[in-house]
C-alpha cells in the first residue's frame, strides 16, 4: 500500500500532473494512487524524487509499534 494520492493532495498536485512528470499514462498513475497496482521500486524512487519526499513517506508503515 502506498500514500501517493495523499501526498499529491497535501502538495496540491493532481494525478494528471504526476502522470506527465512521470511520463506514464494517466490510467497507470491512477492505479498507483488508488492502490490497484503498485509501482516498481525504481518507479517509486522516481515518484519520490518528483514529489521531493523521502521514499519512505510514500509507503504505509506496516510495522506496529507498542
Amino acid at each position: 500500500m502506498n500514500r501517493i494520492k495523499e501526498i499529491l493532495v497535501e502538495q496540491g498536485r493532481t494525478q494528471k500532473w504526476l502522470s506527465k512528470a512521470l511520463n506514464k499514462s494517466y490510467p497507470v498513475v491512477t492505479n498507483y494512487c488508488n492502490n490497484n497496482k503498485q509501482p516498481s521500486i525504481e518507479t517509486l524512487f522516481e515518484i519520490a524524487k518528483i514529489l521531493d519526499v523521502n521514499v519512505r513517506d510514500l509507503l504505509i508503515n506496516t510495522k506496529k509499534t507498542t
